[in-house]
């Protein structure tokens, strides 16, 4: 097929089967994971698709079936998108979970797609109807008296069907929100709904624009203290900002350039706010769980206010990032930038507005280092693909492909020279000719167009032994191999343990032998630890390191169990 007839096949996919993960594309148009991802992106560029973690969904307007439900769904749309793209993080993979019929909280079903096996049960007709176009979810929808407005149900037969269920999460919207009145709506009928679905669930996430702050309309459904979280834009005025934060609600502010979380002020510790500048929250599941720790470890701390932002890998990107979270008035920042080059001039800004930086993973010269033991954790790589070439191929190899990130800088390279040094404390100095050395771009998918160019400079090589850079790394080489046909002529370790790898190491026979574990997950408790000690002035040393396990297919499950 050409690149068009592909594309469209991939829409076509897209369309019949919701979804659909990029793994499964990538096998149903037998192309490699690097082609379907930048398929999916040339796509996203015309507009006739929208990205989300681990697929896509085609962009294909629905059909409204109420012309006033779908007014009000377009009025402050963006707005709208933020919001439901935040709350669909705290659904998981087999959630049950409550959706009001609210034009907000209809925008979270795109973003659902990315789970897997949820139970959606929903008051609104639209939200259902969009739900079932572009998902495989279960979605049951309550029965009751038609409201034409906005075709949703409600009324006795409803609230009725709510008390036999019992959910994880609701998803609720109001017509107006305060300290003193709780959540309110303009509808008697829809007030005692919504009391029904908060009675239903564990827990309650709000979704409401920040212009129905401060209002108390005629019916309450809820207090404060039955809502764990609220969730809104980025326009909601100082005072009022000031005044739910005096609340027990977690208050989460979505904006265009950060998203800020804000803690309750319930007690009497000083509350600081903290800023993180994510390597990337598109293209890499280990940033993705590095980002995911921290919040946790910030909401249990209690005293923090986490202002998030993404760097997108880009330099330039990060420099401005960097003049959003100083304008956002925080206390110090926690900053995970690609590009070194880019660091001096990012630490050179924070220094200005006098506020201490932690680096995670790539080093900033001024800042606290945390993250990677970098040459313990590649050595510990290098001596496990030693072994496996000394057991596997009698010691010997056609060549060593090195994928590595020269944006990263100096310490990120003893990655790649912990690799080398413990191969060669294995096997014994290695030849200079029989080292290629490839560009992974830190992205899987640049890894695996570079990969595939060298296999088809080597095609008669059959003993290929790789080190990377990153998981991302080993996961687009792994990619390149199987499409080309030459997964055997391989053998991989990563650097991370990322759960793709992990995945993979459960397969049988895999061609990635192993993956340094560098704990994205538990990263979060020690950095709002680290921070917390700087802010209150207490000596810290230049690095901070995590521990380091080289993980294979023999104590995956150990380490990681499913």
């Amino acid at each position: 097929m050409t690149s068009f007839e592909r594309r469209q096949r991939l829409v076509l996919l897209l369309r019949e089967r919701p979804g659909i993960r990029i793994p499964e594309l990538a096998e149903a148009l037998s192309v490699s994971r690097g082609t379907i991802r930048n398929d999916l992106f040339a796509l996203e560029q015309n507009g006739e698709l929208t990205r989300v973690r681990g697929g896509a969904v085609v962009n294909e307007p629905h059909r409204f079936h109420s012309p006033e439900f779908a007014a009000r769904t377009q009025a402050n749309s963006r707005a709208k998108q933020r919001i439901a793209r935040r709350a669909a993080e705290f659904v998981e993979d087999g959630d049950s979970i409550l959706l009001d019929a609210s034009t907000t909280v209809f925008h979270m079903a795109p973003f659902l797609v990315e789970r897997r096996g949820l139970t959606i049960v929903t008051s609104g007709i639209e939200v259902a109807l969009a739900l079932s176009r572009i998902s495989e979810h279960d979605v049951i929808l309550l029965g009751g008296a038609l409201r034409p407005a906005d075709i949703s149900v409600r009324g006795h037969l409803a609230e009725k069907n709510l008390e036999a269920l019992h959910v994880k999460t609701a998803f609720l919207s109001c017509s107006g929100l305060s300290p003193e009145a709780g959540l309110t709506e303009t509808d008697l009928q829809e007030a005692q709904m919504k009391r029904q679905m908060v009675r239903a669930a564990d827990r309650t996430v709000v979704l409401v624009e920040s212009t129905k702050f401060g209002r108390k309309d005629l019916a309450p459904f809820a207090t404060l203290d039955q809502v764990g979280s609220i969730l809104t834009d980025d326009e909601l005025p100082a005072r009022l900002v000031e005044q739910m934060r005096h609340t027990c609600c977690e208050l989460t502010l979505c904006g265009e350039a950060a998203i800020a979380m804000l803690a309750p002020c319930t007690g009497d510790a000083r509350h600081y706010r903290i800023g993180f500048a994510n390597l990337s929250e598109d293209k890499m599941p280990f940033a993705w769980d590095v980002r995911r720790g921290l919040e946790s470890a910030a909401k249990a701390a209690g005293n923090v206010d986490l202002v998030l932002a993404d760097n997108r890998l880009s330099g330039d990107v990060a420099l401005q990032v960097a003049d959003c979270l100083i304008a956002e008035g925080i206390d110090l920042a926690i900053e995970y930038e690609i590009d070194e080059k880019a660091g001096s001039l990012i630490m050179e800004k924070y220094r200005l507005a006098g506020i201490p930086v932690i680096a995670v993973d790539i080093p900033m010269v001024g800042a606290t280092f945390f993250g990677v033991d970098n040459y313990r954790s590649g050595k510990l790589a290098g001596l496990a693909l030693g072994s496996w070439i000394q057991s596997n191929w009698s010691g010997e190899m056609d060549r060593l492909l090195v994928l590595e990130e020269v944006r990263a800088g100096a310490l990120p390279a003893a990655r790649i020279q912990g690799q080398l040094d413990g191969l060669e404390e294995v096997l014994g100095k290695l030849e200079a000719g029989k080292i290629k050395r490839l560009n992974s771009g830190n992205t899987s998918a640049t890894s695996e167009l570079e990969m595939l160019s060298a296999l088809r400079e080597l095609p008669s090589a059959h003993r290929l032994a790789v080190i990377s850079f990153n998981d991302d790394a080993a996961i687009g080489v792994l990619g390149a191999a199987r499409a080309a046909g030459r997964e055997e002529d391989v053998v991989i370790v990563g650097q991370g343990s990322d759960r793709r790898v992990c995945d993979e190491l459960r397969r049988p026979a895999s061609r990635i032998i192993g993956s340094t574990a560098f704990w994205p997950q538990r990263y979060g408790e020690r950095l709002i630890g680290l921070a917390h000690q700087i802010l209150r002035g207490e000596p810290v040393p230049p690095a901070v390191y995590m521990d380091h396990v080289f993980i294979t297919a023999e104590n995956v499950a150990t380490h990681y169990p499913v």
